[in-house]
């Protein structure tokens, strides 16, 4: 495996070199009411290559004058980048294959654009989608469960261009290592740190079960209800990202008092992660702990360790 690129180490900006990819087509209707029709949007996502911050944007059409407005509302909002990377669309396959056909056609004119506004596009070689591995990550964690959550559900344009965002914001919520060493530290640092200078949260709504049940027009508790299903979707995987299970026969990951964890809890609200400190191990007769005292905003709390997601250290960082 080779080393990261400089893009991926050198502290900077955010946004300021980005890895873009193309999710999609997802089917949406035209207008509402009687005689609407069916058709495509595309899914576009801007990932930071520094601090994995995530932008997503709804493309109506894969048109060069489309991708053009896409970049023209990232740049006004997220700031111009310098250089953006992308794959060559030639390793697209099945649904994607018009996806790959408009970055092969408008390969030039999109580097001609970026070239007058000071971009640098550089292009991943064809069949390697290693090389854009931190880009893909995004769109899995995206489009996986996009796809999923909405199901038959047909949205309009903007109302999918609200489920994006709103999915923007979970994802750029999620915990990527303690904010300081302190004990009494219970912070974590988010890519929304990098964005917003502050966690992102999002407005409390009562939680949404079911929305076949409610009336057909409300369309508000549908969009609601598909962004509450998506977080349980996403929020359970990437708990299972931080606890990489392999046999319980070699004591690999000892955790420590003082490491900050993230407490796994099945009915935890949409950008809301718990976090605490562990206070005290509980070892066993054979001298590995597997029960852990946590203290969290909330107070102390027992968990067994099956339940606890340490947060990646300085040191493992480094490793």
């Amino acid at each position: 495996m080779g080393n990261l690129p400089s893009q991926r180490i050198n502290p900077d900006y955010p946004f300021l070199s980005v890895g873009l990819d193309f999710a999609g087509p997802f089917l949406i209707l035209n207008r509402r009411g009687r005689g609407s029709r069916l058709i495509k949007c595309y899914l576009c996502l801007f990932v930071c290559m520094r601090y994995k911050c995530i932008h997503l944007e709804a493309v109506s059409d894969l048109t060069k004058d489309a991708f053009v407005m896409t970049l023209r509302r990232f740049i006004s909002r997220r700031g111009k980048p310098t250089e953006i990377f992308c794959d060559n669309g030639r390793n697209f396959v099945a649904a994607a294959k018009d996806i790959g056909t408009f970055l092969k056609q408008n390969q030039e004119p999109i580097g001609d654009f970026a070239s007058q506004q000071g971009i640098t596009f550089k292009f991943i070689p064809t069949y390697a989608p290693h090389f854009g591995g931190i880009w893909e990550a995004g769109v899995k964690s995206a489009k996986h469960h996009l796809k999923r959550v909405m199901g038959n559900s047909n949205l309009t344009f903007e109302e999918i261009t609200t489920l994006f965002a709103q999915v923007e914001a979970l994802l750029n919520s999620r915990p990527l290592c303690p904010m300081s060493s302190c004990p009494n530290d219970l912070l974590s640092l988010s890519p929304g740190h990098f964005i917003i200078g502050r966690p992102l949260t999002a407005l409390p709504t009562p939680p949404i079960e079911d929305h076949h049940n409610d009336h057909p027009r409300n369309r508000y508790l549908r969009l609601e209800s598909i962004r509450q299903h998506f977080w349980r979707r996403w929020n359970k995987e990437y708990l299972s990202e931080l606890q990489q299970r392999t046999k319980w026969r070699s004591n690999t990951a000892q955790l420590n008092i003082g490491d900050m964890v993230l407490l796994a809890e099945d009915h935890a609200p949409p950008l809301n992660w718990r976090l605490g400190r562990v206070l005290r191990l509980f070892p066993g007769p054979d001298g590995i702990s597997r029960v852990a005292d946590v203290n969290t905003t909330r107070g102390c709390v027992r968990r067994p360790l099956t339940r606890l997601c340490p947060l990646p250290t300085t040191e493992d960082l480094q490793g």
